[in-house]
């Protein structure tokens, strides 16, 4: 077994060098950004940037993420390589957290086969490996949500172990908590691992004799998660006096318009990556031609018409001010009045298929597109190839999750696993602007554990009963 374990790991390891290697990514989205806060902090002791010339302390993303990369700019200076190595020996060490997810899961008699199947599983997938290579929070914030994941499980969430009698600072109820709170500190929205915790734990100890048991476990999880935002919290208050334990929802600064009317209408027809980055990520920088609008986005040519006009009034400043805006949002308003169940039901599957079944392509020099088929076959051949190959290997990867899951289904913690993934996924289809499927990564410690049990065999499984 150790040989074959240290062979995953040679190879996750090797798999993550040549995403750093041959496809590294310092510019995209808000890497840029991480950086400049990361190295003014270092260097400065001011966390935040330039300012109409000025180094301005903001709390537009939480400090965790660029601590990770100040600590490595400390040893090797501003590099982003080095920070990309750092990430790649950190999601290996996911794999080895997925694989005792895993473990926590199977069944005794299939347990050593189950976790070896999880790491092997983690160190090959691409989807997390090549988040190595590029200057963003997934790799850090996956490892601390698996991490977290694994201390729950712990729990009466897992095995069903018996905290009552450990030491206060040694419970992992506390400790679950404080793991998530450090994740927070990198991803705001990491708490969604504890909320699907309650909810397991409300429906498992919804009569009367259990509530005290799950007030305990609240409390102590909500203690955790407060702890480590402390700090961050007091310093928003000291430096910028206001009071802010996460980052602004849309990382604005202080008196930043924030345009939610247009945000409004793309909520009620925006659900595919390629419109993100040809509508949303445009605003304000970019002008948008009505061109660019997908068809469905329209009830109407009336209606139509009536954006191509905001439209064309916001390219001639590429600003979207309060007085256009609140035009876009009456667009939203009508649209989502006529047909309600798009706008709630519809949009948000449409982006959860988004979520899950896209190549995850966004960090590649490869464009994702396979339809019409006889045309990108004769376009771009090896683009093709490696896009289907992608959708192929991420299909693999859920259908083996599904049934694992089914197979699993009986075993402690299951519940939060599967929990964990339909929350994290409602969230971010119905809370979150732009679709991006990075944003799903998170889940992928679950996503694994689970991929793993279809290596134990039903026999195993069945006849360990409920666990």
């Amino acid at each position: 077994m150790r040989t074959n374990a240290a062979l995953a790991v040679l190879t996750g390891l090797g798999l993550r060098l040549f995403f750093v290697l041959k496809f590294p990514v310092t510019d995209s989205g808000d890497s840029p950004f991480y950086i400049e806060l990361a190295w003014n902090w270092l260097k400065n002791g001011i966390y935040g940037f330039s300012v109409n010339g000025r180094l301005t302390p903001v709390d537009m993303r939480v400090p965790g993420y660029p601590a990770f990369l100040a600590a490595i700019f400390a040893f090797a200076g501003e590099s982003p390589q080095a920070a990309m190595v750092a990430q790649a020996v950190v999601d290996v060490a996911g794999c080895f957290v997925i694989a005792l997810i895993a473990a926590r899961l199977a069944p005794e008699s299939s347990r050593r086969r189950v976790t070896l199947a999880a790491l092997w599983l983690a160190a090959l997938c691409p989807f997390t490996a090549n988040y190595s290579a590029v200057v963003l929070t997934e790799v850090l914030v996956t490892f601390l949500t698996g991490l977290a994941i694994l201390v729950l499980l712990q729990t009466d969430l897992g095995a069903g172990t018996d905290t009552d009698r450990v030491p206060f600072l040694l419970n992992h109820w506390f400790l679950g908590g404080i793991t998530v709170g450090f994740g927070t500190l990198v991803r705001p929205e990491t708490p969604l691992l504890l909320v699907a915790a309650a909810l397991v734990l409300a429906a498992r100890w919804r009569r009367p004799r259990d509530w005290m048991k799950l007030v305990r476990a609240g409390v102590l999880m909500g203690a955790g998660l407060l702890l480590p935002l402390l700090p961050w919290a007091a310093r928003n208050w000291s430096t910028l006096h206001d009071v802010q334990f996460l980052a602004p929802r849309y990382s604005e600064l202080p008196g930043e318009y924030i345009p939610l009317g247009f945000i409004s209408w793309t909520n009620t027809w925006l659900w595919r990556v390629g419109d993100v980055y040809l509508v949303a990520w445009k605003l304000d920088a970019e002008e948008i031609p009505v061109e660019n609008i997908p068809a469905p986005a329209f009830n109407s040519p009336e209606e139509k018409e009536r954006v191509a006009e905001l439209l064309e009034q916001y390219n001639e400043s590429l600003t979207m001010g309060p007085e256009l805006d609140k035009q876009f949002l009456e667009v939203a308003r009508v649209r989502t009045r006529q047909y309600p169940q798009r706008t709630y039901v519809t949009i948000p599957l449409l982006r959860s298929v988004t979520l899950w079944f896209s190549p995850r392509i966004e960090l590649l020099p490869y464009s994702g597109h396979l339809l019409p088929l006889g045309d990108e076959w004769r376009d771009d051949r090896r683009d093709f190839v490696v896009t289907l190959t992608l959708v192929f290997v991420n299909a693999i990867y859920l259908m083996l999750a599904l049934v694992g899951a089914w197979l699993a289904r009986r075993r402690p913690g299951w519940e939060l696993l599967i929990t964990f993934i339909v929350v994290r996924t409602a969230y971010v289809a119905y809370f979150v602007d732009t679709p991006e499927p990075r944003y799903v990564l998170e889940c992928f410690p679950a996503v694994i554990a689970l991929a793993a049990q279809a290596f134990a065999g039903p026999r195993q499984l069945s006849s360990t009963g409920s666990g």
